[in-house]
């Protein structure tokens, strides 16, 4: 019985259809829903497919309006935008601002080692271009300890290698990363690569922001002691490995410098009992949006300006040269410094930036029941870091601290991103000279607790993975850990993203196939025999292989040996070393239900296959098979060489009563013989 009716039912049938409508869902946010406030209530926006669609026979105008709101998200929320909703975005941008200030300063100056004013020029200038292109209403975009740390550890490796320690070096070489950065993001987003996040693995990303915390923990420790100067002294700095950072601390921990280190612990004793206490007293409001981290700044540069504990040796963060808000000019590179290098980091602070926020963003948007696309939010931070990098500010990408803090001020459009950015750029302008007496110590505490929120999700995954025994992904997590630690930060990211890529080639050039078995006392119920040992039974002489995907050149370079292995022993586990377990077959049926498609080097591999099947006296069946692949069959004369229209059926079952009946009408004409 040829598969003809049923194929064509199978094209039409919702299950087939949802296969083909999913394909690209990922960048159809034309179909989300931004809310806009009435009244002090939030409502859907209403620019449904249709408006956001062009007609045909539109006019240019209308075609340029559609796109330039699809492009350029600000003009979708702006215009249907009312007061009733500004205060709430006010709260949420002030709340955020009083936190992005202090740890801008904190990163600028102790990661990217950098004037303080460079990590507030981050928090203003990629917020503000966020807030216009960006589709994450909750995400707040600014300086990242991570990042801030990729940055300075780039820059102390160029002045190592050039001999040059001027602060302007620095300045053009964080410049030039940062504009590097935005043009990779940017290009990742018009080529459509927003499907990285999925790529990277969990556990090797684990395992590299784990070390990468542990590794600024022990740097900043150089400073929450009080070491610095001797660690000058001794040449240790950032080109220094972190083996080398903590075995300087060990042996000269005697010579700590005691008002810094009671001063630098109760800060961070400060902010993280602020911290639990917010998570316990969750029903308090007024509690939630006290910016602890404003006032561990306010509080210890009050204390050091009143009893001048800088004359006591206390390291301060001093008079912060400015000049307002720069020009914005191209960075030029200095003489002696790998461009070649730089765009290197540069890559992999775009990938770690990039993942790190679409992670929050896409948290968020499911929160609120609305869409984001991958695609355009690299754009949006694409050109947020193209454009800071010329307005002299370090690279800048999601945080999941404010923004949680973000969300729960209230912010409910990307005005509270640019409220922050706005109080930002007052704070360059005038509120930097009150920054004086704030000591370096609680700069460091600063990160250290930021560093102590990155470890802190590592146990809840180790955990999770011994009790699953998941011991590949444990190994994967330790190895990145140790390469991160033991040799520097970027060996480790690069181990991360080279092992995630190689482990999705592996996975995609794997093709997924099943040997089915029938069940007991049934003639015409099949089941995967992995899924039913013991009790899906091998029929003798029959193999019948279940495709569970569509084929294309990448995963069918493997697919003769599976199928000689399954043939063989009739599980892939079993290693190949081994007696075979099977008995001779003498018929193969394919099940191609699941796969919804294949290309042109797939159906050679398929042909070479039957081909070889029938040089050995075995014959060959499709059962299911599709429409959409049905003519390529046809083309390629892969049905004609299996057998043509009675090779052909629409259920296995089927397909085993012709094996059968040939199979005894055979026999017939040998007894006769």
């Amino acid at each position: 019985m040829a598969y003809s009716s049923n194929a064509q039912s199978s094209r039409t049938s919702p299950r087939y259809s949802s296969l083909a409508d999913s394909s690209d869902s990922e960048d159809d946010s034309h179909n989300e829903r931004t809310p806009f406030v009435k009244r002090g209530r939030v409502y859907q926006q209403p620019e449904d497919d249709d408006e956001l669609s062009v007609s045909p026979g539109a006019d240019l105008w209308t075609t340029f309006k559609t796109r330039l709101r699809y492009y350029v998200p600000v003009f979708r929320w702006l215009p249907h935008y009312s007061m009733g909703g500004f205060g709430h975005d006010f709260i949420a941008g002030l709340t955020v601002a009083c936190l992005i200030i202090p740890q801008s300063l904190s990163y600028a100056t102790a990661l990217a080692h950098l004037d303080p004013v460079h990590g507030l020029y981050s928090a203003f200038v990629p917020g503000v271009i966020y807030a216009i292109f960006g589709t994450s209403r909750q995400l707040s975009v600014g300086p990242e300890a991570l990042v801030s740390m990729l940055v300075g550890t780039a820059i102390a490796q160029q002045q190592h290698a050039s001999g040059n320690t001027d602060p302007q070096t620095a300045l053009a070489i964080g410049c030039l990363i940062t504009l590097f950065v935005g043009l990779f993001t940017f290009f990742l987003g018009f080529v459509r690569l927003g499907f990285l996040d999925s790529v990277l693995s969990r556990a090797l990303l684990r395992g590299f922001i784990t070390a990468v915390a542990v590794v600024v923990i022990i740097e900043q420790s150089i400073t929450l002691f009080g070491l610095k100067e001797l660690a000058e002294h001794f040449g240790i700095g950032e080109q220094s490995s972190t083996v080398e950072k903590l075995v300087f601390i060990v042996e000269n921990f005697s010579k700590i410098h005691m008002l810094s280190t009671i001063v630098s612990f109760s800060s961070i004793i400060f902010l993280l009992s602020f911290g639990s206490a917010k998570k316990r007293f969750t029903k308090v409001p007024f509690l939630q949006f006290v910016p602890e981290i404003l006032l561990c700044v306010i509080i210890y540069t009050v204390l050091t300006a009143i009893f001048r504990w800088d004359k006591d040796g206390l390291a301060i963060l001093g008079a912060t040269k400015t000049e307002g808000f720069q020009l914005p000019s191209i960075p030029a590179a200095p003489e002696g410094v790998s461009v070649r290098a730089l765009f290197g980091t540069s890559v992999l602070i775009s990938i770690i930036g990039f993942v790190e926020s679409i992670v929050i963003t896409k948290q968020y948007a499911t929160k609120h029941n609305y869409s984001v696309s991958p695609n355009r939010e690299l754009v949006a931070m694409g050109l947020a870091n193209t454009i800071g990098g010329l307005f002299q500010a370090i690279p800048a990408f999601g945080s999941l601290s404010r923004s949680k803090i973000n969300d729960r001020a209230g912010a409910r459009t990307q005005l509270a991103g640019f409220i922050t950015a706005l109080i930002v750029l007052l704070a360059i302008f005038f509120l930097l000279p009150f920054f004086y007496y704030l000591p370096k110590a609680v700069l460091a505490g600063i990160i250290c607790v930021a560093a102590l929120s990155l470890l802190s999700e590592a146990p809840h995954d180790l955990k999770f993975m011994w009790q699953i025994q998941a011991w590949s992904d444990l190994g994967l997590l330790l190895l990145t850990f140790l390469t991160t630690i033991t040799i520097s930060v970027e060996a480790g990211t690069l181990l991360a993203i080279a092992l995630s890529f190689l482990l999705v080639i592996k996975t995609s050039t794997y093709p997924r196939i099943t040997i089915m078995g029938r069940m007991p006392g049934s003639k015409d119920k099949f089941r995967a025999i992995k899924d039913y040992p013991g009790i899906a039974e091998h029929i003798d002489g029959v193999l019948i292989i279940k495709v569970e995907e569509g084929l294309y050149f990448a995963n069918t370079g493997q697919l003769k040996d599976r199928l000689h292995r399954l043939e063989v022993f009739g599980d892939m586990s079993v290693h190949p070393s081994e007696e075979a377990r099977l008995n001779p077959v003498s018929h193969v049926i394919f099940d191609v239900e699941n796969m919804p498609s294949l290309d042109a080097s797939a159906a050679q591999i398929l042909l070479e296959i039957v081909d070889a099947y029938h040089a050995r006296q075995i014959q060959v069946y499709f059962v299911k098979l599709r429409e959409n692949s049905r003519e390529l069959f046809i083309k390629s004369e892969l049905l004609e060489r299996a057998g043509g229209e009675a090779h052909l059926f629409g259920r296995t079952a089927d397909a085993m009563t012709f094996i059968e009946h040939e199979s005894l009408a055979l026999t017939e004409t040998e007894l006769q013989v």
